[in-house]
Order: structure tokens, then sequence, then C-alpha cells
């Protein structure tokens, strides 16, 4: 028994309808997840059998997310995170402010922190250095996000995690594949953002910036992310894989003993694990969604489309991302969804699962700015900017991500 193209349909507009009226994402998937199964005919035990199925799938992707809390929590709570976006922009210097902040929160994000909470990280120290340079708002929210997004694709991230996962290949391998994608949105974060340094608002007095924490020294602050790509880039130099479940605490804990810290373990975990819980929570609403829709026959129709349109197979992976991510405003739901539900169908058409990954990612990325989504509210927040100069944003955001898709299909795609 079959959800039907409109059962489907409906599960996704309802979701949409309720994640715009700012219900809890987790509650608008399951919602609407359960109203189009019931609504396509196949029953009420049948429905809630294809959620909880969609939920599972996401198991082995959410044990990987809740322990990258400890490498998370490790880098916020310490201090870490804010030492080493210090660094980046006094080497850059003040000077280059836009670069600088571009380049620190890719770097942040790269190095397992959640683009979000990279972006609100960084914020104070470039409220301080925009009123001292009178660069715009709308300038230094920009270069935060469109660095946040050039680091999303390279980093271990949830989206990361899910796609490695759902794909079967190895973390390392995705975060490798997406480096070129990563430099073109740093390099049009910069151009973009640069442009836009003398329009919108100004930071003022009126602006409430919070002064830094006491940080810790720079090498012990990097220390636990150096740790985690080390053990992460075992595999491609010797051969030796080892899990993400393992290397990410491993590089927390390891950060935190070098900051003469481990005795906060407990405290930065704590804080760590509940971060990523609403990560791992939206991702049981996200599989119960994608589990109404891998058994339905919208993925046919959507796969039947292509092929009807005569386009190539690896389209299937940058298409079904990018309607994703503009219908969920999530990176991480996105990746997770069309991976799950598309990602087999095209490595059996001859793609690699690594190219169909980073394709993936990209295509998640790119849209994850809109309205609907958290990350559209958290960003402009962390600058106090308005809802209608946050809005004007949008269109240099969809160049970044566009562009940094575009490329990934080029490179994966069109030359593989």
């Amino acid at each position: 028994m079959e959800v039907s193209v409109l059962g489907a349909v409906i599960a996704l507009i309802i979701a949409i309808f309720l994640i715009i009226k700012r219900v809890n994402p987790v509650y608008a998937l399951i919602t609407g997840s359960l109203i189009g199964g019931i609504l396509s005919g196949i029953g009420f035990s049948n429905t809630i059998k294809f959620m909880i199925k969609g939920s599972e799938h996401m198991i082995p992707a959410i044990l990987r997310v809740l322990t990258a809390g400890v490498l998370a929590g490790v880098l916020i709570k310490s201090g870490a995170a804010i030492k080493i976006s210090e660094v980046i922009i006094d080497k850059i210097g003040e000077s280059k402010v836009l670069i600088a902040l571009t380049t620190a929160t890719m770097i942040l994000t790269a190095i397992g922190v959640f683009s979000d909470v990279a972006v609100i990280t960084i914020a104070p120290i470039a409220l301080v250095i925009a009123k001292k340079t009178r660069v715009s708002r709308m300038s230094i929210l920009l270069a935060m996000v469109g660095g946040s997004k050039a680091g999303n694709i390279i980093s271990p991230n949830p989206n990361s995690i899910s796609v490695a996962e759902n794909l079967g290949v190895d973390l390392t391998s995705v975060m490798i594949a997406g480096i070129f994608p990563a430099i073109l949105g740093l390099i049009l974060t910069c151009i973009l953002s640069e442009k836009l340094k003398r329009k919108g608002s100004f930071i003022s007095d009126n602006d409430n910036i919070q002064e830094v924490k006491e940080v810790p020294k720079f090498f012990p602050a990097i220390f636990g992310p150096l740790v985690t790509i080390v053990l992460l880039m075992l595999k491609p130099l010797i051969n030796l894989q080892l899990d993400p479940l393992i290397v990410l605490p491993i590089g927390g804990i390891c950060g935190a003993i070098a900051m003469g810290k481990w005795r906060n373990i407990n405290e930065y975990t704590t804080f760590g694990i509940k971060e990523m819980s609403n990560i791992a929570i939206l991702l049981v609403g996200t599989g119960a969604l994608s589990g109404i829709i891998e058994n339905s026959t919208l993925k046919y129709f959507i796969i039947n489309g292509v092929n009807k349109l005569n386009l190539p197979s690896f389209s299937l992976a940058p298409i079904s991302s990018l309607l994703l991510s503009a219908i969920t405003g999530s990176t991480t739901s996105t990746a997770a969804i069309a991976s799950s539900i598309f990602g087999e169908t095209i490595v059996k058409q001859g793609v690699s699962p690594v190219a169909v990954a980073v394709m993936i990612q990209a295509g998640a990325i790119a849209l994850d700015n809109f309205p609907q989504g958290s990350c559209f509210h958290i960003t402009g927040n962390s600058v106090n900017m308005d809802m209608k100069e946050r809005l004007r944003l949008i269109p240099y955001e969809l160049v970044v991500g566009l562009g940094m898709s575009i490329i990934s299909i080029i490179i994966f795609g069109i030359v593989n």
C-alpha cells in the first residue's frame, strides 16, 4: 500500500503552513505526515507504521548528532569558539572586516559549530567592529551567514552526518569533496558583502552589544578541533576509518583537557547535548515525513518528471534538495529527507555516492534562509535587524547558496 501523490503533497503543505505559523517544526512535520497519510486513504495504522519506519531510519544519524554535542559544547561554553574567531579577525585585520568575519564564521562552522550558533557567537564581535569601521548591518550579517554556508558544506555538522549515513559513505569524504563549493561560497560572500557595506542601517549606541567573556588561549582553544580533523583524516591518509560517533567526543574531551577545563566536561557536555537534542528531535519529525514520502508515489512522480524532461540522472540530487530546502527552510531536514528518499535511486543510476552527497548538501544549504526556517530569524536577531531589512538580504544569500549548488553540479554532475 502506497501513499498517493496528493497525500504526500498535502503532508508537505500542512507541514510548511504550520512551520510558517511558528508551530514547533517537529510537531508541524508529524502533524503534516499524519494528516497526509490518512487523507491518502491508507488508513491510520499504515500511516503510523510508515512514520515510525521513517523515523527509525534516522536513528544512526541521531546517535552521531548527539555525540557531536560533546565537541560543540566544549567549543561554545569554554569560550574556545570566541577565541578562535577573535584570532582570525585580528590576523586578517579590521581594515578587511568583512573578509575577516566571513573567514571566521566559515572556519567556526567547519570545525563543528552549528551555522546559526556560529553567527550568534561571532555577532557581538562583529557589532563592535562594525561600529568602529562604519560598515552596515546588512554587510556584516551577509558576511557571517555566507561564511556559515561555506563552512557548513565541509563540516561534521548534522546535515553532513545525515547525508553520509544515508548514502553509506564516510564523513571525511563528504567533507573533503565540499571544498570547491565552500571556496566559491567564501569568494561570493566577500564580494557581495563588500557591495553592501554602505547600504542599510548602521550600528549605533542603541544596539545592546554584549561584552565578550574571558576566553582561553588560542592553541588550547583550537586543540580539540585539530584532534577531530586529524582523526577524521586517518581514513584517506592510512585507510583507518574511525566513526564520527567516537571521533567527535574524543575531540571535545581533548579540547577541554588542553584548556585545563576537564573539571567542566560535564557542564559542557550537558550544554552540548541540550543543543544537539533539538536537532535530534527534529530528525525524528523529519523521519516521519520522509517515511510518508518514501512510501508514496510522489518519489516516482518526481523521478518520472526528471526523465521526461531528459535531464541527466544526477540532476535529481540538486532538484530534490533545492525543492525541499525552499519548503522546509532547514538544512538538516532537507539533507536527511533528500538523501534518504532519493539517494539510493540516484546511486543506482551510476552516480558516485560522494557526488550525490555533495550535490544534496549544496542544495540543502542554498535555500535554508527563507522566513519559515529558524535560521532566518536567529541570524537576524543576532545583529538586531528588523524584519524588513532582513528580507532585503535574502537575494544576496540566494546568490551565495545557489552559486555553491551550481559549482557542485558542474564538478560532481557534469564533469563527474
